[in-house]
């Protein structure tokens, strides 16, 4: 079946909600009724292996058709690409290919963000634009969603078991080099339980906010939040503090909080110039404690980094004096 595979992949761009669930089983909205007309992320149309051949059944419209006629219907000019290659060539089925083409990624016609409403369509009252605005940060790049964990289900099954407590939360999306959605925070608007929920689509990917704006030639500053990351030039930020950095980041420098008490910050402070990285060490009349605040108090953020940067005996001692 290398050649249906092989010709369902080249389809997938025009499938959407397109998703490979097993080796041979695979699912998205169905291209012939259009699926579910009130919930766009409905996706009830599945390919699968059957005797040998892939066949496509809908469970909305019920059609079952082998999968050259659902190639045909949708795309009569790759229908013939396909007879071509299926039945004129006596090359023997090379497994490598097969394989290969079995564990390639699916391609996503369209984004998960597609549902969302980007933070800068919303009227300027709404509680999460007035957060943002009144943060003084950039809406660019965030959405928001009036029910977090049902939407989150609707394109990661399964993650939240109850979804009875659902809440509205700002989406900051997690983007590869490419600019593909590989994951997201939810950011809460409420003062109570978790501020910020990580959900990574792609388990393998690291968990790191600003691949796709990054210039891996450039200084890479280093934040431990997103909303820090947006108010630098060039900077990336991690779910997870501890994280490893992509491949290819040539001049790293670690931006952390400004808590001289935190021990769990002091100890990746001293880690990071032990192992001879560069680290931001505030300056004494800094007193708030994050970028945002700093910004907000109305600091120079770009400035003070760049200035306040140091590696090996200087960021020791600059870090001793600090921590008095």
């Amino acid at each position: 079946m290398h050649v249906e595979i092989k010709y369902l992949n080249l389809l997938s761009t025009r499938l959407e909600k397109f998703k490979q669930k097993k080796p041979y089983l695979w699912n998205f909205r169905c291209p012939l009724c259009g699926d579910s007309q009130r919930n766009k992320n409905k996706a009830r149309g599945f390919i699968f292996q059957l005797k040998g051949d892939l066949l496509y059944k809908c469970h909305n419209c019920q059609i079952s058709v082998p999968f050259p006629k659902l190639l045909s219907d949708l795309d009569p000019v790759l229908y013939k690409e396909y007879r071509m290659e299926k039945f004129t060539s006596p090359k023997k089925v090379d497994m490598r290919k097969v394989n290969r083409i079995v564990s390639e990624k699916p391609v996503f016609s369209t984004s998960i963000l597609d549902n969302l409403t980007p933070l800068s369509n919303l009227n300027n009252s709404h509680p999460a634009k007035e957060y943002i605005l009144q943060r003084k940060l950039p809406l660019k790049a965030l959405y928001y969603t009036e029910k977090f964990t049902e939407w989150t289900n609707s394109i990661k099954p399964d993650t939240f078991p109850d979804t009875d407590k659902d809440e509205g939360r700002i989406i900051i999306p997690f983007r590869d080099k490419e600019g593909n959605v590989f994951g997201y925070q939810g950011r809460s608007l409420s003062n109570t339980g978790l501020r910020y929920i990580t959900i990574l689509l792609e388990e393998d990917q690291l968990k790191i906010f600003g691949l796709d704006t990054l210039d891996y030639e450039q200084t890479t500053y280093i934040t431990e939040g997103p909303f820090d990351s947006l108010l630098l030039t060039n900077a990336i930020a991690m779910a997870g503090a501890d994280g490893v950095l992509p491949s290819g980041v040539r001049l790293p420098v670690y931006v952390y909080d400004n808590e001289p008490r935190n021990t769990q910050i002091t100890s990746r402070i001293l880690r990071h110039i032990s192992d001879g990285d560069s680290v931001v060490i505030w300056p004494s009349s800094i007193k708030e404690k994050d970028i945002n605040d700093m910004v907000l108090a109305g600091h120079d953020v770009q400035e003070i980094v760049s200035s306040c940067t140091y590696s090996g005996l200087t960021a020791t001692l600059k870090f001793n004096d600090w921590r008095k």
